[in-house]
């Protein structure tokens, strides 16, 4: 009887790497394709701010949409589309906390892909924890990570794990004022052209007394200009009235304001241009938003127009009061 012989010796194993390193590999490795390299939008950010409306609104643009994706699957997502024999060209997933622990290997997945070329874009949808409280209880559904606790409990929850990747958003959607239609028409406005994104900067009016808009790059206070509520045959006008337009801008200081606000904003613009940054939000204030930041953000946009910058006008607290 022959003795049993022993294993053949193994070659030495690289120890497992951790689950975060081993998605951002994935994504690298898999999504290098030898095809046309697709557009990754990557739409994430709070329950109830308005991801499932901005994926339904994307897939009538024409985009490949696919709902509640692990990150691990970024790249052999990226790599299908380049090589499908249907080009997709455009493609938008939706990763959120519905992913349970998936979720936390997003940020080096997002890194895998770019390093392999994939142009890759964040979307980061968010509103106000009153708003989406609102949204649930109006629904009669519970927040996904409530559990047996209250709804703000689970908004809570779901900001600590998703807040970090707000500040490194392409671009950052404040629903909190937005109805359906008003988010549809945002997306439609920032995602509806074909081909790379070119600098798109929107001019926002605000009232201070209302807060802050959320999602501004830059803030401007002309607060320094008499207001035209005080002169009572204005004071039910709007800054987009032509009697409330000529008072603020015939004030001294405003026209000279607002040519070198525009001087100074040249060189930033250049440079966000160079730095393939493709939406940028000024917020103008005053002290409710009807009069003075109307009027400024009118004129604003206006003259980054003739400069060759897309731009547009929103006001945000126009008729809120």
């Amino acid at each position: 009887m022959t003795s049993p012989q022993p294993d053949p010796p193994q070659a030495d194993q690289p120890p497992d790497e951790p689950p975060a390193e081993r998605a951002a590999d994935q994504a690298a490795d898999q999504a290098a394709p030898t095809g046309v390299a697709p557009e990754v939008l990557v739409v994430t950010g709070m329950s109830g701010a308005g991801r499932s409306t901005t994926a339904d609104v994307l897939e009538d643009l024409g985009w490949y949409v696919v709902d509640n994706l692990p990150p691990t699957m970024l790249g052999p997502l990226a790599t299908l589309a380049a090589h499908a024999s249907d080009a997709l060209p455009k493609v938008a997933v939706v990763v959120d906390v519905r992913g349970g622990s998936f979720f936390t290997d997003l940020r080096d997945a997002l890194a895998g892909l770019r390093e392999s070329g994939v142009r890759t874009r964040v979307v980061y949808l968010d509103a106000s924890d009153a708003s989406l409280v609102r949204r649930f209880e109006s629904v009669r559904r519970p927040h996904p990570l409530q559990g047996q606790d209250r709804i703000l409990d689970g908004i809570e929850r779901e900001r600590a794990l998703v807040g970090d990747l707000r500040g490194s958003a392409d671009v950052v959607i404040d629903s909190s004022d937005l109805n359906v239609h008003q988010l549809a028409a945002k997306i439609i406005e920032l995602f509806s052209e074909d081909g790379p994104a070119t600098l798109r900067l929107t001019v926002m009016s605000f009232g201070f007394k209302y807060g802050l808009p959320v999602d501004s790059d830059h803030v401007v206070d002309v607060r320094f200009l008499p207001n035209p509520y005080w002169v009572p045959s204005l004071r039910a006008s709007t800054g987009r009235d032509e009697p409330v337009r000529d008072y603020v801008l015939g004030q001294p200081g405003a026209t000279d304001f607002v040519e070198r606000y525009v001087h100074a904003l040249e060189p930033v613009i250049e440079g966000y241009r160079r730095e393939n940054r493709p939406f940028v939000t000024i917020a103008v204030g005053c002290t409710g938003g009807k009069h003075r930041s109307v009027a400024i953000t009118e004129e604003l946009t206006q003259r980054l127009r003739a400069l060759g910058v897309r731009s547009s006008a929103v006001h945000r607290d126009l008729g809120r009061e």
